[in-house]
């Protein structure tokens, strides 16, 4: 365990930082679930008001580094592609 007055600090930043995290991450997921959800029922007014939400954040998440650029990109393809067709 962290022994200096700043180490300890770090550790409770790490310990919110993840927590924030972890909740956006959530997010992005059920967002994408949100979507199949829609394309399978053939929703289109949801999944048009879905979509550019799912890509706006899957952009955030990538530039603050919670998930990775090529991750975030693929999903995005993925869900356009699913809707697509």
């Amino acid at each position: 365990m962290a022994n200096h007055k700043s180490a300890k600090k770090r550790v409770r930043q790490t310990i919110v930082r993840t927590e924030r995290n972890k909740a956006r991450k959530s997010e992005f997921r059920s967002m994408v679930k949100n979507v199949h959800e829609a394309v399978s029922k053939q929703d289109k007014e949801t999944l048009t008001s879905l979509l550019p939400k799912a890509q706006s954040l899957a952009a955030k998440l990538a530039q603050d580094g919670i998930i990775k650029r090529n991750y975030a990109a693929r999903k995005v393809s993925r869900i356009f592609a699913l809707a697509n067709k």
